[in-house]
């Protein structure tokens, strides 16, 4: 089975989530965004989920985080919780 590691920010509106998304593509720290920013309680910790396999988070992250390539911030991905920013950290097949 898949196993990956990720990270992400959730914030409340798609426009959040483009703005932040620019500031880290104009080379701003993704987990000091999520600290500063993100919904989640692991914006504590730079937006890190830690290690899951396919089917322990939303269907919606499923498919970005077992499709898309690592160490690319991939988003506005929106959830029942909100807007995500989501980064692939690592992925084994």
């Amino acid at each position: 089975m898949a196993i990956a590691s990720a990270r992400h920010i959730l914030v409340d509106s798609e426009a959040q989530c483009m703005e932040l998304k620019e500031r880290i593509a104009a080379g701003e720290d993704f987990a000091e965004i999520a600290k500063q920013y993100s919904n989640c309680p692991s914006g504590q910790d730079g937006g890190a989920l830690g290690e899951f396999g396919p089917g322990m988070m939303v269907p919606e992250f499923d498919k970005v985080v077992f499709a898309a390539p690592i160490n690319q911030v991939q988003g506005p991905v929106q959830t029942q919780f909100g807007f995500h920013l989501l980064e692939v950290t690592s992925r084994s097949d």
